[in-house]
C-alpha cells in the first residue's frame, strides 16, 4: 500500500478550536432561543452574551469564560453536558467539544499511524456487485474501492495516493464539482467531518497540512471552515450527474468499523425499477471502464 509523505505542518491548537468553536456556537443562539430578554439596539455582539450562556448552564462566568479561552482539562463531564445543553448542541457537536476540552495537546509532534483496511474487507468490497462502495478513514482518505465505485466517482487508482482524499477532489478537482448536483452540501458535509477530525486528532499534522493547502488554494473551503460546524451524516440521498448515464438519484449510508472507528464503509444504492438503477446496471456492464470512456466524452 502507498504511503502518504510525513509532513512538517505543525498540529492543529486545540485551545484555539476550542474557543473559537464554542464563541461560533454562543453566537448563533439569540435571547429569545433560549427565553432570555432582548434589549435589542442595546445588544453590541450577536448571539448570547458569555454571562447569559454561564446562568443558563448554571456556572459563574468566571468559570464558563476560562473554557471559552481554550481552558478545559479541569472541567467535569456534568459541566460540559450542562453547557452543551445551552449551547442547544448536538450530539456530534457535544462530542466534539468533549474532545476539544478534554483531549491532550502534544508538545511533541505525533507520528500518523498508516492506515490500513483488512483484508476481508476487502473483499467484502469486491463481492458487492453493482453497488458502489468505498473505504474512508481520517482525513476523507479513500483508503479501499470496489469496480462499481471507480465506474462512478471515477477510477482513483490512477490518482497518487495524497490525491485520494474527498476534500481535495471535492474542492480542488472541477470534475466533481460538476458530478455533484448538490456540490455545496458535499462541501459541507466533508468540512464538517473534517472538524470532527480535529477534534479527535488535534495533533495530526497531516490534518493540519490538509487544512492549510485547501485553505490556500479554496475560498469555499475557508468559508465553509470558518463556520466550526460539525456533524456525522450517515445516510441519505445524493444526486449525481455523471457523465455517461446522466443523473442518479442514490441512497448512501456509511457504517463505522468495528476495531477501527476511524473507518467507514460506505454504499450506494438506487430504489428498485428506478431510472437511477437502471442507470447503475449501465455502468456495471462498463464497469471500470466506465471512468475512461467518460474521460473521452
Amino acid at each position: 500500500m502507498d504511503e502518504l509523505p510525513e509532513s512538517a505542518a505543525p498540529p492543529l491548537d486545540r485551545r484555539a478550536e476550542l474557543s473559537e468553536f464554542l464563541r461560533s456556537r454562543r453566537a448563533r443562539l439569540k435571547p429569545e432561543d433560549v427565553g432570555l430578554p432582548d434589549f435589542g439596539r442595546h445588544r453590541r455582539v450577536p448571539g448570547l452574551r458569555r454571562e447569559e450562556l454561564a446562568q443558563l448552564a448554571g456556572v459563574s462566568v468566571a468559570y464558563y469564560t476560562r473554557l471559552e479561552q481554550g481552558n478545559g482539562q479541569n472541567m467535569s463531564a456534568e459541566v460540559l453536558d450542562a453547557i452543551s445543553r445551552a449551547l442547544r448542541l448536538t450530539d456530534a457537536e457535544h462530542a466534539h467539544l468533549t474532545h476539544l476540552a478534554k483531549g491532550k495537546q502534544h508538545k511533541r509532534k505525533a507520528a500518523p499511524r498508516q492506515q490500513q483496511v483488512r483484508g476481508s474487507l476487502r473483499q467484502l468490497l469486491d463481492t458487492l456487485d453493482g453497488v458502489p462502495a468505498y473505504v474512508v478513514g481520517q482525513r476523507a482518505e479513500i483508503l479501499a474501492w470496489n469496480r462499481m465505485a471507480a465506474a462512478l466517482f471515477g477510477d482513483w487508482a490512477e490518482l497518487p495516493v495524497t490525491e485520494r482524499n474527498w476534500a481535495r477532489l471535492v474542492f480542488l478537482k472541477p470534475e466533481y464539482r460538476e458530478l455533484f448536483v448538490d456540490w455545496e452540501q458535499k462541501a459541507i458535509d466533508i468540512v464538517c467531518a473534517l472538524r470532527m477530525d480535529a477534534g479527535c486528532h488535534p495533533d495530526d499534522p497531516r490534518l493540519s497540512a490538509l487544512v492549510g493547502e485547501l485553505s490556500v488554494k479554496s475560498q469555499e473551503f475557508r468559508r465553509l471552515w470558518a463556520t466550526h460546524d460539525v456533524k456525522e451524516k450517515t445516510f441519505g440521498v445524493k444526486r449525481l450527474r455523471h457523465p455517461l448515464v446522466g443523473e442518479l438519484s442514490l441512497n448512501f449510508e456509511s457504517f463505522r468499523m468495528t476495531g477501527d472507528n476511524d473507518q467507514s464503509l460506505v454504499t450506494y444504492h438506487a430504489e428498485p425499477g428506478s431510472p437511477s438503477a437502471d442507470g447503475l446496471r449501465l455502468l456495471a456492464s462498463w464497469g471500470r471502464d466506465a471512468s475512461a470512456v467518460a474521460r473521452t466524452t
